[in-house]
């Protein structure tokens, strides 16, 4: 048994976040799961308070999930956690890593910073300019800067009349305020998920689209299975999690006609997709790795 507090930041009651903390209490006897609805920041000391609990008197934490959605308040929450770790508190991942990548905006330009292989992508406010993406792509996805599991997203195809198009175009206008529009890839009915803990690489696993879908997201009907990456491929998704420093995370690639092309990079990661397709435990592997940097801390020198 290590001698650790660590807490989950996530949902309580939801698998991913609960996993978690039945390997921490396991390895550790501590047990705690803090919802950040409920959780309240002291500017005047940078105290960060759970109920009775002071969240800067931790070991650690592993940030799972500060919200069901993407959205600025997500952000928002991310920040607030930004103050532990200006106390000393250990952060899997690190609040601002995690928060450069809950606007798809800033998470796909530190990507293309990285010359990380991407789909052609723009982003205006003009409907006009957002028209001519669609007609130089042939097909585009438009996409909100903050949603998951392609929420929210839209198919445009340039051999529809322009009206529909724009009729399109301004509904999501009035709702978002901004196009962020990706070149529409043919994924061939499956996109991969490849899974990294600190770094270094754990497995690759797919998801394979349900039936009448454009996306394989599993909120669409899509199911996961294993794949076997090779090393390229394998190079690609460990220079595009490069491009950030987070303890647990997947990268999202496409295999296209014109070769592989990254989609994003988790802020967060899921653990079914591992388990599910590749029968690896990566929740365990995670609480492994941020026991490991822990008791490194401790044999630091001051």
């Amino acid at each position: 048994m290590i001698d650790k507090r660590i807490a989950v930041i996530g949902t309580p009651g939801k698998w991913s976040t609960d996993i978690l903390a039945d390997h921490l209490e396991a390895r550790t006897g501590y047990r705690c799961v803090v919802d950040m609805a409920e959780v309240v920041l002291e500017l005047e000391t940078g105290k960060l308070r759970y109920g009775d609990m002071l969240l800067n008197e931790l070991d650690g934490v592993i940030i799972k999930k500060v919200s069901e959605t993407y959205s600025p308040a997500a952000d928002d929450r991310i920040r607030m956690l930004g103050s532990l770790e200006a106390d000393g508190v250990r952060c899997f991942s690190r609040p601002e890593q995690i928060s450069r990548l809950i606007n798809r905006l800033e998470g796909t330009a530190a990507l293309a910073s990285g010359n990380v292989s991407l789909p052609p992508t723009r982003v205006t406010e003009n409907t006009d300019e957002a028209l001519e993406a669609v007609r130089e792509f042939g097909k585009a996805i438009l996409k909100p800067l903050y949603s998951t599991k392609a929420r929210g997203m839209v198919v445009l195809d340039g051999a529809n009349d322009e009206s529909t198009n724009r009729r399109k175009l301004e509904a999501f206008k009035d709702r978002h305020g901004l196009f962020y529009l990706q070149k529409f890839v043919n994924l061939g009915g499956q996109d991969l998920g490849m899974v990294f803990i600190g770094g270094e690489y754990l497995c690759t696993y797919a998801r394979v689209s349900g039936a009448n879908t454009w996306n394989t997201t599993i909120h669409s009907g899509g199911r996961y299975q294993a794949y076997h990456a090779g090393p390229e491929l394998i190079a690609l998704g460990r220079q595009a999690q490069a491009c950030f420093e987070l303890s647990f995370t997947t990268v999202d690639i496409a295999l296209t006609d014109e070769g592989p092309v990254v989609f994003e990079v988790s802020a967060f990661g899921g653990f079914s997709g591992a388990l599910k397709g590749c029968g690896l435990d990566a929740a365990g592997t995670l609480c492994d790795y941020v026991l490991a940097e822990l008791q490194a801390d401790n044999r630091e020198p001051a």
